[in-house]
């Protein structure tokens, strides 16, 4: 069984992840084999909110170079997690904005 500190690796912090959180959109890189089900009922359990919806994607990684050096980024699953509408805002992106 997966603990809820393996599903959610860390909160995403961009400029676009940033607007969302007016809109109670939260962003997260996830372990690529978290379902959408765990990762609700994980930040549920970690930050104590209520989730409304999840949404993930499969990043691909980028090709790139050093000198003659080929290679590629990793891979790795993103989750825009959504609140309901009574839930408490998440504090630690609250501090970031």
């Amino acid at each position: 069984m997966k603990s809820v500190a393996d599903i959610i690796i860390r909160p995403l912090i961009t400029e676009k992840s940033m607007d969302g959180i007016a809109d109670k959109r939260y962003t997260f890189e996830v372990q690529k084999d978290a379902t959408k089900p765990e990762i609700a009922k994980a930040v549920e359990e970690m930050f104590g909110v209520e989730v409304k919806k999840v949404n993930t994607m499969n990043v691909k990684p980028k090709p790139k170079r050093l000198g003659v050096h080929a290679g590629k980024t990793r891979s790795w699953k993103k989750a825009i997690v959504t609140l309901a509408e009574g839930s408490k805002t998440i504090a630690f992106f609250d501090s970031m904005n």
